[in-house]
C-alpha cells in the first residue's frame, strides 16, 4: 500500500512538472532575426555572442583583454511582456564569486521595468546559483494605461561570461524582444572600477547607472586591471559611431612611467580627433581609501593625476575641441565607498555616477531641472495603438534616409492628423496644406511635455537643418501640472529645441481648447504668449477659430479634444503661414 502511495505521488509529481514546465515559453535571445544585446558596439560584427570585442580584436589586444572582453559587463537585454511571471535561466563560464565581490555581482543579473509614464521599477524575487543560474520574479502586477505589460531592462553579469540565456514567461503572455538602441552610445574604456567591481549587483555597476540616468546606451569596455590607455583598444574604439568617449584608466596606469602616461593620453585623444569631433572625457584617478594614512598610495595617484592634467591643458591650450576633464574633486568619492582601497561599493558607485552625470549632461546638453515638465521620461500609454519607442525608432531612420525641411512636434492632435494608419483623423487637410509645406510629423500620442524632451534629447532634432519648427504640445500635463510648471516645461522644452536646431523659425502653438477647460486653458495660454514673446519665438493661437461664445465648437472637433477635419481645416493655415 505505501509503494502504491508513493507511486501515485512520484506520477502526480511527474504529471505537475511537465504541466509546469508546458506552461511556460523560453525566448533566446541568441535565437531572434534582429540583434538584441544592447551596449555591445561592433554589433554586426560581433554576432550572436555575449562578447564586447568582435573576434578580429584577438589577434590585436593582450590575451587577458580578449579573456575579459568576454565577461558581459554593461550588455543588457530590453524586452516587452505583460506576463504576470518572469523566469530567466543561463550559465557562464567561470566561478560564481570573488572574495570581495558577491556571486550576485559577478554573475548575477538585474531586472528592471519602466512604467507607461516612464518610471523606472526594480524587479527581485528569487535566485539561485548552481549548474544553471535561475532568477524568477513572480506575481507581477498591470499598469493602470492598459494590459500590455511594461518595458524591461535586464542587466547581464559583470564579471562573468554567458554562454547561453533563456528568458521564460507563461504561454498566455505577450513577449517581444527590442531590437538595438538607434541611438549613439557613449563609450567607456576604463579598468575594474568601470567594469563593475565590486557592485553588489549588476545593475549597480556605475555605467549601469549612467545609462538609467541618461536612457542612453552605453558601452563598456572595462577591463579587470588591464585598461591602461593602451593603442589598441584606442584604435579600436575610434572605430565606433560615438556620442562621447570617456577614459578612465589612471588606475592601471600606476606602473608606467611619468612620460608613458602622458603620451598615451595624448593619443587617446588624438587618435579619436583623427575621425571625428565627439566629446572626450579624461578622468581623475579617485585616490585609495588610506590615502591619508599612507603616503606611498597618495604619491602613486597624485602622480598620475598630474601627468594626465598636464596633457589636458596642454591639449586645450593647443585648440583641442571637445575636449573635457572630470577632476578627482568633482566626484566627491566617500570614505565609505570602497570594498577595499579602490573597488567601489554601492555607494561609491552611485557617487560615480552622479559625478558622470552631471559632466555628461554638459557635455551632451542635456540639462535637466527640479520640475517634472523639464525632466525628459518615455512613456508607453496607449501600445494597442502604437509603439512609442518603435515609432521614435522609425522616425530616427526616416530623417537620416531624408531629411525632413519642416517639423512639427506634438501629441496625438500631431500624430493622428495624417501619421498612424487606421488612426488618421480624417488628413485632407493635411494632405492639401501641410504636405506641400513640406512638414514632418513628430507627433506622438498621449506625449506630455517631458516625454517630448526624451525625444529631443534622443536624436530626433540632430543631424539636419530644418527652416521652421512648429510645436504643439501641453494638453496631456494639464490637470496634473500647475501652470508655472507647464509654462516653465515648455520654455525649457524650446531652449533645447533652439539649440539643436539654431536657425530654425520657432512657432509655438497655444493649447487648443477643450470641452469643459476652455477657460483654464485660456488662463493658460495667455502666460504661454508672455513667455514666447520674451524669446524670438512666434506665438500661434487657434482658440479663436475653434470656440464660440468661450466654448469649444463641437463641429470642429471629434470627441472634444481632437479636433475633426474641419477643424485642422481651420488649423493648418495659422501653421503654415509667415510669421508676423
Amino acid at each position: 500500500m505505501i509503494t502504491m502511495r508513493r507511486s501515485i505521488v512520484f506520477a502526480l509529481g511527474l504529471l505537475f512538472a511537465f504541466s509546469a514546465a508546458a506552461q511556460t515559453t523560453w525566448y533566446n535571445p541568441m535565437e531572434e532575426d534582429f540583434a538584441v544585446v544592447q551596449n555591445q558596439g561592433w554589433t554586426g560584427e560581433i554576432g550572436k555572442s555575449y562578447q564586447r570585442l568582435p573576434d578580429r580584436a584577438k589577434e590585436v589586444v593582450r590575451k587577458n583583454v580578449w579573456n575579459l572582453s568576454t565577461n558581459s559587463a554593461g550588455l543588457a537585454i530590453h524586452f516587452y511582456t505583460n506576463a504576470e511571471r518572469i523566469e530567466v535561466r543561463y550559465g557562464v563560464s567561470g566561478s560564481f564569486e570573488m572574495n570581495h565581490m558577491p556571486a550576485t555581482g559577478k554573475s548575477g543579473v538585474d531586472l528592471y521595468a519602466i512604467d507607461p509614464d516612464g518610471r523606472w521599477h526594480i524587479l527581485t524575487d528569487k535566485f539561485a546559483f548552481d549548474d544553471t543560474i535561475s532568477y524568477t520574479y513572480g506575481n507581477l502586477m498591470q499598469s493602470n494605461y492598459h494590459k500590455k505589460g511594461f518595458e524591461y531592462r535586464l542587466y547581464l553579469p559583470l564579471y562573468n561570461s554567458v554562454t547561453w540565456m533563456e528568458i521564460g514567461v507563461p504561454d498566455s503572455a505577450a513577449f517581444f524582444f527590442a531590437p538595438v538602441l538607434k541611438e549613439k552610445p557613449i563609450v567607456v574604456y576604463g579598468t575594474s572600477i568601470a567594469q563593475g567591481g565590486c557592485a553588489s549587483r549588476p545593475a549597480m555597476g556605475w555605467t549601469n547607472i549612467l545609462s538609467r540616468k541618461l536612457d542612453l546606451p552605453v558601452i563598456n569596455l572595462a577591463f579587470s586591471g588591464n585598461g591602461p590607455l593602451e593603442k589598441e583598444m584606442v584604435d579600436l574604439i575610434s572605430e565606433l559611431d560615438a556620442a562621447m568617449v570617456v577614459y578612465d584608466c589612471l588606475p592601471n596606469m600606476g606602473g608606467l612611467p611619468t612620460d608613458e602616461v602622458k603620451k598615451r593620453t595624448a593619443y587617446g585623444v588624438s587618435a579619436i580627433r583623427a575621425k571625428s569631433d565627439v566629446p572626450v572625457l579624461i578622468t581623475d584617478h579617485i585616490g585609495y581609501r588610506n590615502d591619508e594614512m599612507n603616503i606611498s598610495t597618495k604619491e602613486s595617484s597624485d602622480r598620475l593625476n598630474s601627468a594626465s592634467r598636464e596633457v589636458y591643458d596642454s591639449l586645450k591650450a593647443a585648440g583641442v575641441k571637445n575636449l573635457y576633464h572630470l577632476h578627482q574633486d568633482s566626484i566627491h568619492f566617500p570614505d565609505d565607498g570602497c570594498v577595499d582601497n579602490i573597488h567601489p561599493n554601492d555607494l561609491g558607485m552611485q557617487v560615480y555616477a552622479d559625478a558622470y552625470e552631471k559632466i555628461v549632461r554638459q557635455m551632451l546638453h542635456m540639462p535637466v531641472e527640479k520640475s517634472v515638465t523639464t525632466r525628459p521620461v518615455s512613456q508607453r500609454r496607449e501600445p494597442g495603438i502604437y509603439e512609442w519607442k518603435k515609432r521614435h525608432r522609425d522616425k530616427l531612420a526616416a530623417i537620416e534616409l531624408n531629411p525632413p525641411r519642416k517639423v512639427i512636434i506634438g501629441n496625438s492632435i500631431t500624430h493622428y492628423w495624417n501619421d498612424e494608419p487606421g488612426r488618421e483623423n480624417e488628413p485632407e487637410s493635411w494632405r492639401r496644406l501641410m504636405e506641400p509645406e513640406g512638414f514632418f510629423n513628430l507627433g506622438c500620442g498621449w506625449d506630455r511635455i517631458e516625454n517630448v524632451l526624451w525625444r529631443i534629447y534622443h536624436g530626433e532634432l540632430d543631424g539636419y537643418r530644418a527652416e521652421e519648427i512648429v510645436l504643439m504640445i501641453g494638453t496631456n500635463n494639464i490637470g496634473l501640472n500647475n501652470d508655472k510648471e507647464i509654462v516653465e516645461g515648455l520654455q525649457f522644452l524650446l531652449t533645447q529645441i533652439v539649440e539643436r536646431q539654431p536657425d530654425a523659425v520657432i512657432k509655438v502653438m497655444g493649447i487648443l481648447p477643450r470641452r469643459s477647460a476652455e477657460e483654464k486653458v485660456a488662463g493658460l495660454n495667455k502666460q504661454i504668449e508672455a513667455m514666447v514673446e520674451r524669446h524670438d519665438w512666434f506665438y500661434i493661437d487657434a482658440g479663436g477659430k475653434l470656440t464660440k461664445n468661450g466654448r469649444i465648437d463641437e463641429s470642429c472637433f471629434r470627441d472634444g479634444l481632437h479636433p475633426n477635419e474641419k477643424g485642422y481645416a481651420l488649423i493648418a493655415p495659422l501653421l503654415v503661414q509667415e510669421p508676423k
